[in-house]
């Protein structure tokens, strides 16, 4: 015996329906029969007695499905000819039911769909790394919609190749870089700018001729920004399934939001781009006025940024490394020139004149809001690690990290620079003082890691 249909035997079970079934037998008299489509009774209603069978006089039964407007019967009304009435009415309440579930389920997923996509939208607001955003978009994508692999494919405008930049999925991997066959809907999507669903590769007449060996479905939508394509997200399952046409819109939105992300991150990485121009050139500009330390600000930098990797500093950090190394002496704008392009020995007063750039360039910056997060690196550069620097005497590790870095970079470029008083000494030599000084003046983990850093330096 099939187990009982629990949808239909609610419907009967519910007050409503069990009171329509007793009056309907008692106005008509007869006895009313329910079971679900495996044939377990649900409900036995009405007057006492046995039904008798089929094809006898009097009490015949009689069995009416129920379908609930469904192609399927999910049970039936068994009894005499009356119980016609009663099986057309049990079926409308069915339909009817069955109506409302299907609803109930609908909102229920597009309350799910909402609340992943308000979630979605709220962390994807935060994220400024692709690599987060686009793992964070696949997980979203994997719970709404099924796929063994879930690509974001970008073209690459100098050799017009489609690249796959971020992978996501079990079977991802194989699709990493992108064969030209599995290029194909790709690239149709990004030239036509029209999604794509294939349900099953094997039986798409055009397909087939160009991947005979390919089965499964895929789902393919542009990633459009303003008026361009410039890549794709593309689904692909290994198996063929039904995607819809509602499965295409969801992907869809996740396009647009991704395509705004990579066109917000390439304006961003433009302004930054002019910002740290114009910082360079204003660094530049300070330098130019003493000629002899050509090109200082480009080698502090590299320097610099070479420990900081080094060191594992990455992100955000690095950058904040490189905007400090870069405008380490823009305190120098406010040294006169008498004092600044001495070319002997500075007097006691005059070299305190000198110090004061630290303190100066910190001035400077704190006018500029978007600056105020490198003033550290900036006024301790010329701190020692044994406390007897300055402008605040401090030592150790209470010496900002950046303004530690930068002491080491900017010393060894000053040792290994030619001046008017002095021949610059070899990179050898100055690895010599580096180390002498080590623990003194300098943070010896950072004099190690600038050493070690340094043959990459000489080779870029």
């Amino acid at each position: 015996m099939k187990k009982t249909n629990s949808f239909f035997k609610k419907i009967i079970s519910r007050r409503n329906t069990a009171k329509i079934l007793s009056d309907m037998a008692a106005r008509l008299n007869i006895r009313i029969l329910v079971t679900d489509a495996g044939d377990n009774i649900i409900a036995d209603i009405g007057q006492d007695g046995e039904f008798e069978k089929s094809g006898n006089s009097g009490n015949s039964m009689v069995s009416y499905p129920i379908n609930a407007g469904g192609d399927d019967q999910i049970g039936f009304i068994k009894g005499s000819e009356g119980c016609a009435l009663v099986a057309s009415v049990i079926d409308c309440i069915a339909e009817i039911e069955s109506d409302k579930r299907d609803l109930t389920s609908e909102l229920l997923s597009k309350y799910r769909e909402i609340n992943l996509f308000y979630d979605f939208a709220e962390n994807i607001n935060i994220r400024t790394d692709f690599n987060e955003m686009a793992k964070l978009t696949s997980m979203q994508i994997s719970e709404l919609l099924n796929a063994d692999s879930i690509l974001i494919i970008l073209k690459n405008e100098n050799t017009g190749l489609l690249e796959v930049v971020f992978a996501f999925g079990e079977g991802a991997e194989k699709y990493t870089p992108l064969k030209p066959e599995d290029a194909v809907i790709p690239e149709r999507v990004i030239l036509s700018g029209r999604a794509e669903i294939v349900n099953d590769l094997s039986a798409d007449v055009e397909l087939a001729g160009i991947l005979p060996k390919k089965t499964g479905s895929v789902l393919c939508t542009p990633l459009r920004i303003q008026n361009r394509v410039t890549g794709a997200i593309y689904l692909i399952n290994e198996n063929p399934i039904a995607y819809t046409s509602e499965n295409l819109k969801l992907l869809m939105v996740f396009s647009s939001q991704i395509a705004a992300f990579i066109e917000n991150g390439r304006l961003l990485q433009n302004l930054q781009e002019t910002f740290i121009s114009t910082v360079y050139t204003l660094a530049e500009t300070i330098e130019m006025r003493d000629s002899y330390t050509g090109d200082h600000t480009r080698r502090v930098m590299n320097y610099s940024l070479a420990i900081g990797r080094n060191l594992g500093i990455s992100g955000d950090e690095l950058e904040t490394l490189k905007l400090s190394s870069i405008l380490h002496d823009i305190g120098k704008i406010g040294i006169s020139d008498s004092v600044l392009l001495k070319p002997g020995k500075l007097k006691d007063d005059e070299f305190e004149i000198i110090k004061s750039h630290t303190i100066l360039g910190e001035k400077i910056l704190k006018n500029i809001k978007q600056l105020n997060h490198i003033i550290p690196g900036v006024k301790y550069h010329h701190e020692r690690y044994d406390g007897k620097g300055y402008p605040e005497g401090l030592g150790g590790e209470d010496i900002n990290l950046m303004a530690r870095i930068i002491a080491v970079a900017d010393s060894f470029d000053a040792m290994t620079t030619d001046r008017p008083y002095r021949k610059g000494l070899s990179c050898d030599a100055a690895f010599s003082e580096l180390k002498k000084c080590s623990s003194t003046q300098f943070d010896p983990a950072i004099v190690d890691a600038f050493i070690e850093a340094f043959p990459d330096i000489k080779e870029k």
